[in-house]
């Protein structure tokens, strides 16, 4: 038997592939499909069979295209209502591969269409080996209950509930537990690092087991959930259609420096994709920074949404096609090109560059003293209340794009966030509204830890 887990950090995304007798699984596909074909190729196995756990929110899949390269089967829980060629399966449904046994679980709450895969490799165990259970059961969390535009979240929060204790939870403690994220994802809220556990282990440490009664789960699991990005039930929609193949995107336009200016001029979006020093040193006026070194498709669709059409600025081709397939990845697809030659050229056109100014801890400790400046925390709550700066404003990046925090515009503001990759994004966005002092904290709360500078836990002054 071959298994193997494919991780994409910037998305916090588990898929999986299984194999035997030269016949192979994938189980939940990020939107580009060639490490499959890859693997698949370099174990001599063919890919005939997709499951999808459940319709994904937060990234657009690759079932459609991976099923026309392959000729594989999708199968997909009954109640997904999916458009496209499907298997529908239920409780009870299993599917044999060589020694392979996958059974199928129904366990509606995170989504309604929710399943899990029990893994029994026959060859060796007549019981369970594996569980991959989507998003219902995460390590250390399980799946949030307000991803449906037909059930409220108390009534899925019940579902969750009875899908684990009365399907999940009657595994035995060996069963390995494989999701499908891990932590950094907005599907839970307090998933642990590691990529994988145990039923057993599961049951002993993740929070949400140890709750008691079915009304306290309910009440606990709809309490304080994260901001919910407007794209997750637009990437839902997506995949219960089926995205298009990556190789029918059309090629990338090239758009000339002083072309940019006119575009951005008329509210067009020009989304620079460098590290953010570079892009604190010299940028293109009211461009929007969101560097490809973190979660990068997962802030591009939380604070400029599937519509937005932006304008690449990049340092290289290779960056470029980066960002490109990284956006598609949650479904932004529709750009209206890159800047040609990017920053040398907007520079050798002799256009304005703006700046964005950057202020160690150690700086911003002095002049809050002073009361030179004012903070903003633009982390998110839970980051909020395990620790902050004193007399800080809060005021979530996710909440950007709904409205900009209520601050005077002229006011000096140091912003931070963890450890400088969204402070910087928020300090795009402010000044890309109007926001003319605008200050980056480098190293974020992480290095005002670490210089021992003092740390409030009251509630925060939102913004």
């Amino acid at each position: 038997m071959y298994f193997e887990q494919f991780y994409l950090g910037c998305l916090a995304h588990a898929s999986y592939m299984l194999a035997s007798d030269s016949e192979a699984i994938v189980v939940d596909p990020q939107r580009d499909v060639d490490i499959y074909l890859k693997a698949a190729a370099e174990h001599r196995v063919a890919i005939r069979h997709i499951f999808e756990t459940h319709l994904h929110a937060d990234f657009v899949s690759g079932h459609m295209e991976l099923a026309a390269r392959t000729g594989a089967k999708i199968y997909i829980g009954a109640q997904a209502g999916a458009t496209f060629p499907h298997v529908p399966v239920k409780d009870g449904f299993e599917l044999k591969v060589g020694h392979l046994r996958v059974s199928v679980l129904e366990t509606p709450g995170h989504t309604p269409e929710s399943v899990c895969l029990v893994v029994t490799g026959e060859e060796k165990s007549s019981k369970p080996w594996a569980v991959l259970t989507g998003d219902t059961l995460f390590i250390g969390d399980v799946g949030r209950p307000d991803l449906s535009k037909t059930y409220s979240s108390t009534q899925l929060a019940g579902m969750l509930y009875d899908s684990l204790h009365n399907k999940l939870l009657t595994l035995s403690d060996g069963v390995l537990v494989y999701p499908a994220h891990g932590a950094g994802s907005l599907c839970g809220r307090n998933m642990r690092a590691e990529r994988s556990s145990t039923i057993g282990t599961e049951r002993l440490t993740n929070y949400a087991l140890q709750i008691g009664s079915r009304d306290e789960f309910i009440q606990q699991l709809t309490s304080n959930l994260p901001a919910r990005p407007d794209y997750f039930l637009q990437d839902a929609e997506i995949n219960r259609g089926g995205a298009p193949a990556l190789t029918d995107l059309p090629p990338l336009p090239a758009i000339l420096p002083k072309d940019l200016q006119s575009l951005v001029d008329d509210d067009a979006i020009a989304l620079d994709v460098r590290p953010g020093d570079q892009y604190a040193a010299g940028h293109v006026p009211r461009s929007i920074n969101i560097p490809l070194s973190g979660q990068f498709a997962s802030w591009a669709g939380t604070v400029l949404g599937l519509k937005s059409r932006p304008v690449i600025i990049a340092n290289s081709p290779d960056q470029l096609n980066e960002a490109r397939i990284r956006l598609a990845r949650v479904g932004i697809e529709d750009l209206r090109g890159h800047l040609d030659g990017g920053i040398a050229a907007w520079t050798k056109a002799g256009l304005p560059l703006a700046l964005t100014p950057q202020m160690t801890v150690q700086d911003l400790d002095r002049e809050s003293k002073a009361g030179t400046f004012g903070v903003l925390d633009v982390r998110r709550e839970p980051e909020w209340h395990a620790g902050h700066i004193e007399n800080a404003a809060w005021w979530p990046l996710d909440n950007f794009k709904a409205a900009p925090p209520e601050i005077e515009r002229e006011t000096p503001i140091a912003v931070h966030c963890k450890g400088g990759y969204r402070s910087i994004i928020a300090c795009s966005l402010l000044q890309r509204a109007g926001f003319s002092n605008v200050i980056n904290v480098i190293g974020g709360f992480d290095a005002w830890q670490e210089a021992g500078l003092p740390v409030e836990s009251e509630k925060p002054v939102v913004a």
